[in-house]
């Protein structure tokens, strides 16, 4: 009784989470009130097939230079407005995928416009100073008027870097550190600890190890590719290090016709995480932290329930691990709350939160403990950028001002709903609709499938992304409203309907 009274439970938690519950949508033509800055364009505007004759000539003309197998085609950013692209080629496109999910506001927004012509901002845009050991005078109080205005519950601390890769390699460094620090009872380090780091050997360079996910993403440099695990092309012919890697969760969808096999596939997960921390412990690898995304991004939108990630955490309190939260894609809004992981109700939901992407600049937050106590540990030339701050500033401003995590939850609720007609008309082409607020995907029957849908949809006006083996991924910008899920939706209905 009480094993299915859980499972129930469970169902619901899973139901809240990734709001699965929404009624079926048709997708008729439905206009909404307009606002600023989305009054300049009604809607796409296509020329020629994409990418056009001009993009094609800039591709021939960079192929020259670097590799250009994963462009698409080149932008007219300076005509670009709100949550529309427009290409070289004069083809205007609503963009739900906003490069890779990191256009915050939309483009060319009036506010951020503002930020650039304030002649008391040019220092910061002509000048970028290493933060390290020469910040500027008025660094400290943008912290705290930024960056710390969002700071997840229980960090009070922020490290600044400059990309989601190295904001996850500098914190996985953050908690190597805390952890042999904790290991020798917060003494200096021996003079063999110091001598052995320099010809990469123990005790100096001790065999710790990070525990991450099949499927997750956390970043292209060394270290992170050790936690990467989406698409072999990131990882193959590059030496990695031996880290333990658990499964994460598949569920299957519909939820509510799958919450016992659900349930057991979490608990296996969660079973296996302990047993990796055991053995690697056991080969000498201990595991100093544990490093998961609230919704695997890259790997393909996949999802676990708020009782995972609460059993997760505890698993990292129990065995003494930094519990480290990548919310580089997550962050900043897209899921309806600021931060994805709040949708978990923990108070003490993390000892690390990474960001980068909607957020401009990158870096981390973390807890006290785990600022090294010595300097240069944590440290390259610039360590972020003071100029993305002051545009972070007016982007939270704009957040608060036009209640945007409201629109969003607006605007998710009609392409969710829109996305549940869609896989309930045709079955045989999509199902598994899922995501909170904007931040959704949906599968395709395949691979070839997927990325034909994406490539028809550009073609017609509309940016899409895909992700994992057959996911299409929805990222727009914080300003996406409900007449541009109806615009997507209307395009999006007439390439279904005409797919055979």
């Amino acid at each position: 009784m009480a094993s299915m009274l859980l499972c129930r439970q469970l169902a619901v938690n899973l139901q809240q989470n990734l709001r699965l519950s929404a009624p079926r949508y048709r997708c008729i033509s439905k206009a909404a009130t307009k606002s600023s800055p989305d009054v300049e364009f009604d809607g796409p505007s296509m020329k020629t097939e994409v990418p056009g004759p001009r993009s094609r000539e800039l591709t021939e003309q960079l192929d020259k230079i670097q590799n250009t197998g994963a462009i698409n085609f080149f932008c007219n950013y300076e005509e670009s407005r709100g949550n529309y692209l427009v290409d070289v080629d004069g083809n205007r496109m609503l963009d739900l995928y906003t490069q890779i999910s990191s256009i915050p506001i939309g483009y060319n927004h009036p506010a951020l416009l503002k930020v650039m012509q304030n002649p008391q901002n040019l220092s910061a845009f002509v000048n970028r100073p290493a933060l390290g050991i020469l910040p500027p005078e008025n660094f400290p109080g943008n912290l705290l008027d930024a960056l710390l205005s969002v700071a997840p519950r229980g960090l009070r601390k922020v490290q600044t870097m400059a990309c989601g890769s190295c904001s996850n390699e500098n914190a996985y460094k953050a908690a190597f550190i805390w952890y042999r620090n904790k290991e020798r009872g917060n003494m200096k380090p021996t003079k063999e600890d110091l001598d052995s780091c320099l010809s990469n050997q123990a005790p100096g360079c001790p065999e710790f190890s990070i525990l991450s996910f099949m499927g997750g993403f956390h970043g292209r440099t060394l270290g992170c590719l050790a936690t990467t695990h989406s698409k072999a092309v990131h990882k193959l012919d590059i030496p990695t290090f031996d880290w333990p890697v658990a499964p994460f969760p598949r569920l299957r969808y519909p939820l509510e016709e799958f919450v016992r096999e659900n349930a057991q596939e979490e608990a296996r997960c969660l079973e296996e995480v302990e047993d990796l921390i055991v053995k690697y412990r056991k080969i000498g690898k201990t595991v100093a932290g544990i490093v998961v995304e609230p919704i695997q991004s890259e790997g393909g939108d996949n999802h676990a329930s708020v009782d995972f990630f609460k059993k997760l955490r505890d698993i990292a309190r129990k065995h003494g691990c930094v519990f480290h939260v990548d919310e580089v894609q997550t962050g900043g809004g897209g899921t309806g709350k600021f931060w994805a992981h709040e949708h978990w109700g923990m108070d003490d939901p993390a000892d690390i939160v990474s960001f980068s992407k909607k957020m401009l600049t990158g870096g981390y937050f973390h807890k006290d403990e785990l600022t090294p106590a010595e300097p240069y540990r944590i440290f390259n030339t610039w360590m972020g950028d003071p100029s993305k701050n002051l545009l972070l500033n007016e982007v939270l401003n704009v957040i608060r001002t036009d209640s945007l995590l409201e629109e969003v939850s607006r605007a998710g609720k009609v392409l969710m709903d829109g996305l549940y007609d869609f896989q309930a008309r045709y079955p045989h082409l999509l199902s598994a609709a899922r995501g909170q607020g904007t931040f959704l995907a949906i599968d395709v029957r395949d691979d070839a499938t997927r990325n034909i849908l994406i490539m028809k949809a550009r073609n017609k006006g509309v940016v899409l992304g895909g992700c994992g083996e057959r996911s299409i991924r929805f990222r727009p910008s914080l300003v996406f409203k409900q007449h541009h899920a109806h615009v997507f939706l209307n395009i999006f209905n007439d390439i279904l309907a005409e797919y055979k």
